[in-house]
């Protein structure tokens, strides 16, 4: 197998998704090693797989109407196999971008972590301030998302440090959207 070329991958993640793909990819890296932390899982295979599993997403291979998990996975499969990845740790890549947005439960510890991770980024200020950066002039729509992903994100999280992390990011989503829900004179 050919070693992880981690600046040339970061560089490329950078270049493609910008400084929110890049960053979205530190988050969940940390994320990865807050709730992950006391486990036996392959590191190589998540920071690889967290770098990666977006790209589909991204402006060089976005495609309208295709979701960015199926894309990801259209791009990343063959650019593994012209960097000499061997079956198995190409597979175990995969498989974490295949399922980084699954409600299912039989994975690999390393496609659960990259899933609760990407689950926790949605969750707290950081995921607020995701959703109204979309759409920063209809503030209806991303207050309206955020409570959305308030309720339903956290059930659908796995490990146990996901869920303590994810009580304290409602929290602070609780108190964020109380003060905006004030500061907004009761327009939302």
């Amino acid at each position: 197998m050919s070693a992880i070329d981690k600046e040339e991958i970061a560089r490329l993640t950078e270049e493609y998704g910008g400084t929110w793909g890049i960053n979205h990819t530190r988050r969940l890296l940390h994320l990865i090693d807050h709730i992950g932390e006391g486990l036996e899982y392959d590191g190589e295979v998540l920071w690889l797989a967290a770098h990666l599993h977006d790209w589909g997403a991204y402006k060089p291979w976005v495609q309208p109407d295709v979701d960015h998990v199926q894309r990801s996975l259209e791009v990343v499969e063959p650019f593994l196999t012209e960097q000499g990845y061997p079956g198995d740790f190409k597979s175990k890549v995969l498989e974490c971008i295949r399922e980084h947005h699954s409600s299912r439960s039989d994975m690999s510890l390393e496609a659960v972590l990259l899933r609760d991770a990407d689950v926790l980024d949605f969750l707290g200020v950081v995921g607020i301030l995701r959703d109204f950066s979309k759409n920063p002039k209809e503030l209806r729509k991303g207050y309206e998302t955020t409570k959305k992903r308030r309720e339903r994100l956290p059930k659908t999280l796995y490990l146990e440090k996901s869920k303590e992390l994810a009580e304290t990011r409602i929290r602070q989503m609780d108190k964020f959207l109380a003060i905006f829900e004030m500061d907004s004179f009761g327009c939302f």
